[in-house]
């Protein structure tokens, strides 16, 4: 029987030490040579820059299943950021050579890495096509709508509703939270995106993809 690359992944890195960090905790600092690669089987992790006045800049974030930091294990390029725990996150630790050695020997994980990178690289593509093409609505509406794509919640109306806070809106986007206050009251008037319990609810996300994509 064919095993899924997801469950092989599964399966090597629970043979490693797991440890539990709480909300808030640097697994990695910028220009730190990590040594090892990190599984992530709970809880969030976001890898992100110190802006010259202090601010995140969010450029990814990881959920169970995925392993990091593997651009560093794979070039031994330098580091350039900071990984931190988003909620309390349950990960294996296993030693960068060893991570490596596995990925040689299951071309079929390397693969569906291979795939999970370049999907991540699209999303990257879109945040740079904004940055210099769009406008602050545009790019509000891009981090809702890799949010709700990512890490939302389907309802059965429907409607998909995600948990995220201006804050962390606005260092996804490189925009003030004051912007993204601004633009969410815009957006909230509209008919696909509103609040409901403290949580955003996008009412229909193929009508905010192409409310994004009629936004040039």
């Amino acid at each position: 029987m064919k095993v899924e690359p997801d469950t092989k992944v599964r399966e090597y890195f629970s043979q490693f030490p797991h440890r539990l960090y709480p909300k808030g905790q640097i697994l990695i600092f910028a220009d730190e040579d990590p040594e090892h690669v990190y599984y992530l089987t709970k809880g969030r992790v976001v890898q992100y820059d110190s802006a010259y006045n202090g601010d995140e800049l969010i450029v990814n974030v990881f959920k169970p299943g995925a392993f990091f930091p593997m651009s560093w294990a794979l070039n031994r390029s330098p580091n350039r950021f900071f990984y931190r725990t988003d909620s309390e996150s349950e990960l294996h630790v296993v030693h960068a050579d060893a991570a490596l050695q596995f990925l040689s020997e299951n071309s079929d994980v390397a693969l569906d890495l291979l795939e999970r990178v370049y999907r991540g690289t699209e999303g990257v593509l879109q945040r740079m096509v904004q940055l210099m093409t769009g406008t602050a609505k545009s790019r509000l509406m891009l981090e809702l709508m890799i949010e709700a794509k990512r890490f939302g919640e389907m309802k059965d109306d429907g409607s998909v509703k995600i948990n995220i806070s201006e804050q962390d809106l606005a260092a996804r986007s490189g925009m003030s939270r004051e912007t993204v206050n601004r633009e969410m009251r815009k957006l909230k008037s509209s008919s696909f995106v509103n609040l409901k319990g403290g949580s955003i609810v996008i009412t229909d996300v193929n009508v905010l993809e192409q409310a994004l994509s009629s936004s040039h």
